[in-house]
């Protein structure tokens, strides 16, 4: 069940990040930015050919095989994850992360680049997607899980084999 919970979970957050970059695509290329809160932070497209936040630009090919090394090693994770309601937040991290990384892939291998198009003007910081969205936010939060909430033993292989041998 948990597995079908992950492929449903990947595959609405894909659709929400794929619909909201149809919809930067149709109503933002080639338009004036939409600002939303004056000089704060503005709706404003962007074709990016590099990942999150603008980094490796033109760097199709290792991007492709960076995203594809990341979702086999966040899958083979998923699937050793012991089968206890503890790791459910570990769970639902790798899930945002995934789609955040399939997201993009999908823009990336349909047209040679990713759309983004949320802005924060105020701070000048790189214009972003959802997808990006879900990938940075769920790094801070697993980031927080290592450090806080999980033990060394619990996060594991042989704790992780042991558990789900139970």
């Amino acid at each position: 069940m948990k597995y079908i919970k992950a492929i449903l979970g990947v595959t609405l957050l894909v659709l929400i990040d794929q619909l909201t970059k149809y919809w930067a695509a149709t109503h933002l290329k080639g338009k004036e930015p939409i600002e939303i809160l004056k000089n704060v932070f503005e709706l404003n497209y962007l074709e990016n050919q590099g990942a999150a936040f603008g980094i490796f630009q033109n760097q199709f090919t290792f991007l492709t095989i960076m995203t594809t090394i990341i979702s086999v090693g966040l899958l083979f994770y998923f699937i050793k994850l012991p089968n206890d309601k503890r790791m459910n937040p570990m769970r639902i991290i790798i899930v945002f992360i995934w789609a955040g990384a399939i997201g993009n892939s999908i823009d990336r291998l349909s047209n040679q680049y990713v759309i983004d198009f949320l802005y924060f003007k105020l701070i000048n910081f790189p214009i972003f997607n959802v997808a990006d969205c879900y990938v940075t936010v769920s790094l801070f939060i697993l980031a927080f899980l290592i450090l806080f909430f999980y033990k060394d033993e619990e996060l594991s292989w042989k704790a992780s084999k042991e558990k789900n041998k139970l």
